[in-house]
């Protein structure tokens, strides 16, 4: 912002102000005039009313010639003090006039200082809140650059921990067709199964009762646990069908077929209690009718 051309706020007080100035000029001439015809006037009837006096007194009576020239003598002086009252009152009415634009004119310079000095305050203030502005985003983003930085060396770090963990699971033999799979133990190795993306996977804790429970689109009812030996029995329910998997081991491929899917249904066991199973059922991603 530039200083050299003032606010418009200010042009628009100078104007009246100068306007009014200019007004109160007008009228004191204006009343200088009146007052100057006036007194022309008064004395042009003065005059005439002298003239016939003596014109008067020519022909009415026999006043000495030296009282008539004291006569027109004191009239003269009284003509000349009018002249000079007169010119005394013009004079002092121009020196009021002057004054009071004067004062006009000071007043009119102390408000476009006022001004001036605000509107400096003005871009002081905006200059201040400005740089405020700038650092606190620059310490912001600063900030969220640190908190990206973090949170990228803690996916990385987490990208790691989990490829690590994927490359220790291990393969287990299912229970139908010697088909083999990757087996979670704990709900970090199944963490790392859910990464792959290549199952769909339901998590389910079981206790024995009369009724099925329901696990994905499947039910499995648990009919008996073995926690010393770490065995189980359960009867699954699929296609309207029941299956029982007799004497499972624990974290052992409990392998089924559905008839919507091509590749076999596993449930896994990761915990044996009394009368309670802890584990999960791995479905394939892609259902198919098989044949």
């Amino acid at each position: 912002m530039s200083d050299a051309n003032p606010p418009s706020g200010g042009s628009d007080i100078k104007v009246p102000i100068l306007i009014g100035a200019v007004v109160a000029l007008l009228g004191a001439n204006i009343y200088l005039f009146t007052q100057l015809n006036g007194l022309r006037t008064d004395l042009t009837d003065f005059r005439k009313t002298t003239l016939g006096e003596i014109a008067t007194l020519k022909e009415s009576s026999t006043v000495s010639t030296q009282t008539a020239r004291r006569s027109l003598t004191s009239l003269k002086d009284e003509l000349d003090a009018a002249r000079r009252s007169a010119s005394i009152a013009v004079g002092q009415a121009k020196v009021e006039s002057q004054k009071h634009a004067e004062e006009l004119a000071k007043r009119l310079q102390l408000e476009q200082a006022r001004l001036e000095k605000a509107a400096a305050e003005t871009k002081t203030e905006l200059s201040e809140a400005v740089s405020n502005v700038e650092k606190a985003a620059t310490t912001k983003i600063s900030e969220v650059s640190t908190e990206v930085g973090n949170v990228k060396t803690e996916v990385a770090s987490a990208k790691s921990e989990l490829d690590k963990t994927i490359q220790d699971l291990r393969r287990v033999r299912g229970d139908l067709d010697g088909t083999s799979s990757l087996v979670a133990t704990n709900g970090k190795e199944l963490m790392a199964l859910k990464s792959l993306g290549e199952r769909n996977y339901f998590e389910f804790n079981i206790t024995k009762g009369k009724e099925p429970r329901r696990v994905g689109d499947v039910a499995v009812l648990l009919k008996k646990t073995d926690p010393k030996r770490n065995r189980f029995t359960i009867e699954l329910v699929a296609d309207d069908k029941r299956i029982e998997k007799k004497d499972k081991n624990l974290n052992e491929p409990v392998q089924f077929y559905v008839s919507k899917a091509r590749q076999p249904y596993e449930i896994v066991v990761n915990e044996v209690k009394k009368d309670q199973i802890v584990g999960y059922l791995a479905t394939p991603k892609v259902q198919t009718t098989r044949n």
